[in-house]
């Protein structure tokens, strides 16, 4: 085990399963002591219950439960340094399908739910002189997209923008606001909702021929969470494999 987040709180909210668990047993294995939050009562006590965490339910859409979860944090520990927000939801809906309470459904969880996070952790950082802001992104949306997911694409160019008006705001607070956008990740959702031949085709346009773990994009969490990162605010780090960079489909070094 690594120290580099010795006796570091923190609450990371969308911690059931998937990423969000990855980022959590990170930090646990990093030193943190944790405050885990999730929709999910049952999955999500059994995460917690399974890396020796708090858990408490949490709705990241609702400012009242987001800030509740920051004060037990402080209550129970003394203290918040760090709040990852990676709760999010991803409907297949095409546009013309998509109806207003569709897109303020997904607006509420994503992006609402990022400002809701940050206001109710930075009057707590600010007094203590100290924080790390985390948020899931993507690069769906702040770099290219697919059919069906245009409200998510917003949502999710959305926090890439607030990280960066955050950032700017919090800079005086020695409290530093990023992002992770991860690309095409094999967890537990991927496994169970797409078959071995999409799977196969997603593989087949990355450089690095593989999907990325969760592990792959906790590590990057990891080191913004930590003091290695201090010099680093308003950004996001791109874990895809490389997926960014072909200009097309065919990106072999001697194509036929």
């Amino acid at each position: 085990m690594t120290a580099r987040l010795q006796d570091r709180v923190a609450l990371v909210i969308g911690s059931s399963r998937g990423i969000g668990k990855g980022i959590a047993q990170r930090f646990v294995e990093a030193g943190a002591k944790l405050l885990l939050g999730d929709a999910d009562l049952e999955e999500g006590r059994a995460t917690a219950a399974g890396m020796g965490a708090m858990f408490t339910p949490l709705n990241v859409a609702n400012f009242a439960e987001v800030e509740a979860a920051v004060a037990l944090a402080v209550k129970t520990y003394g203290r918040l340094d760090i709040i990852v927000q990676n709760a999010g939801i991803y409907p297949w809906q095409l546009i013309e399908d998509t109806s207003a309470d569709d897109w303020d459904r997904v607006m509420a969880v994503n992006l609402r739910g990022a400002f809701n996070a940050a206001r109710a952790a930075v009057p707590v950082m600010k007094a203590q002189g100290y924080g790390r802001i985390l948020y899931t992104s993507s690069i769906t949306g702040p770099h290219v997209s697919n059919p069906g997911h245009g409200h998510y694409a917003a949502s999710k160019a959305g926090i890439n923008g607030f990280i960066r008006a955050a950032a700017l705001e919090f800079s005086t607070y020695g409290v530093t606001v990023n992002g992770v956008e991860p690309g095409n990740i094999l967890t537990e959702g991927i496994q169970e909702h797409r078959g071995a031949e999409y799977i196969a085709s997603m593989e087949a346009a990355i450089p690095l021929g593989r999907l990325g773990s969760v592990r792959d994009v906790a590590n990057a969490f990891l080191y913004l969470a930590s003091d290695e990162a201090s010099y680093v605010t308003g950004t996001t780090i791109v874990v895809d494999g490389g997926q960014l960079l072909p200009e097309g489909a065919d990106f072999r070094i001697t194509p036929p």
